[in-house]
């Protein structure tokens, strides 16, 4: 009587502790090979090492390939490398970003950053003196009305172009998508050149969310239709068997079945102008302290109490400048995690 061994089950796709090892010996010596280079020739700095290492690095991985592999494995190793190494510079930038704001910033970060105005100070005082109270309460106050007055505009425009599809909607459809290009001074300086000049004739709050709108409802009509092109089409057509006119399918299935995806479109779109300063600029007059009123004087923001901080050119005003970056910086990372969550499979079921 034989017995017969069932071997193990095998993953070949996983690196073996030798192909580890070499990995680790490739990066070292990809290291001491920059390392030299650097030292004897004339390149110099931090872009030098980065890419004189990348080079290193994919030439040596290739070339061990194709002694071990061949070369069909040493193309899919430089490959690779040069995948992996385009990633690690499209996060460099924001990985130094990062670090440069929460590291200057974090300085003139104090309780009373949040709870005081600039109205009794100026931003060459000591940094115990003032704080951001007007800048935050002016830019939410900003993106509330922006909120107001876009998101109808923009999810009736994704409806349109989704849902009716009428004569208009390859026109419309062009027209949302060059909006989504136009700079935010373009639409500052138009509501400054068609509205606060010739209408209003003084700063406030609503002037800057006119721009804000313009610039925010592309974001969500683009968003919007893409979310309701998700919807399937035996929703509606189960809703219209039932007796259900167009706009009653719309509004109890469709725009239902959409509701996270359409709340996204909106936390992406707060995403999109919480950080513009081009028409904050030009139409709010940047207050130093709290304006309940949006629709008459000055209102303060971020943006612009960043600005002027940069401007002032003092330690104490960079410092300012620095802490309100990190706080806008913070706000905009919120937005865009609460759009991840509410976008997520199981918040959408």
């Amino acid at each position: 009587m034989t017995t017969s061994v069932i071997p193990a089950p095998t993953r070949p796709w996983v690196a073996s502790t030798k192909d580890r090892l070499f990995d680790i010996g490739i990066f070292a010596l990809a290291l001491v090979v920059d390392l030299l280079l650097v030292a004897v020739t004339p390149m110099k700095g931090k872009l030098a090492y980065v890419f004189v290492f990348a080079i290193a690095y994919v030439t040596l991985s290739a070339l061990r390939q194709f002694i071990v592999r061949g070369s069909a494995s040493a193309k899919d190793a430089f490959v690779s490398s040069l995948v992996a190494f385009g990633a690690f510079v499209t996060l460099l930038p924001i990985l130094s970003i990062f670090v440069t704001v929460i590291e200057k910033g974090s300085k003139g970060i104090h309780l009373g950053l949040f709870t005081h105005d600039m109205s009794m100070a100026t931003p060459t005082d000591p940094l115990s003196n003032g704080g951001l109270l007007h800048a935050i309460t002016g830019t939410l106050t900003l993106v509330a009305l922006a909120l107001i007055m876009s998101v109808p505009i923009g999810i009736l425009t994704a409806l349109y172009l989704t849902e009716i599809q009428g004569r208009f909607t390859r026109p419309i459809r062009f027209l949302v998508q060059a909006m989504s290009g136009v700079p935010s001074i373009v639409a500052g300086l138009f509501i400054l050149s068609a509205v606060l000049y010739p209408i209003a004739k003084n700063y406030s709050g609503f002037m800057g969310s006119l721009a804000l709108t313009i610039l925010m409802i592309p974001t969500i009509a683009r968003t919007s239709e893409e979310v309701l092109r998700l919807i399937p089409n035996d929703l509606r057509e189960a809703g219209t068997a039932l007796g259900g006119t167009q706009w009653r399918t719309v509004a109890m299935i469709v725009l239902p079945a959409a509701r996270s995806g359409l709340v996204t479109a909106m936390i992406l779109g707060v995403a999109r102008i919480a950080g513009e300063t081009a028409p904050i600029l030009l139409l709010t007059g940047g207050g130093d302290k709290v304006n309940g009123n949006a629709f008459n004087g000055p209102i303060g923001s971020l943006p612009y109490y960043i600005w002027k901080s940069f401007n002032a050119g003092s330690p104490e005003s960079i410092t300012r400048a620095w802490a309100g970056l990190l706080v806008l910086l913070i706000l905009v990372l919120v937005f865009f995690t609460i759009a991840r969550f509410l976008g997520s499979r199981k918040v959408a079921k």
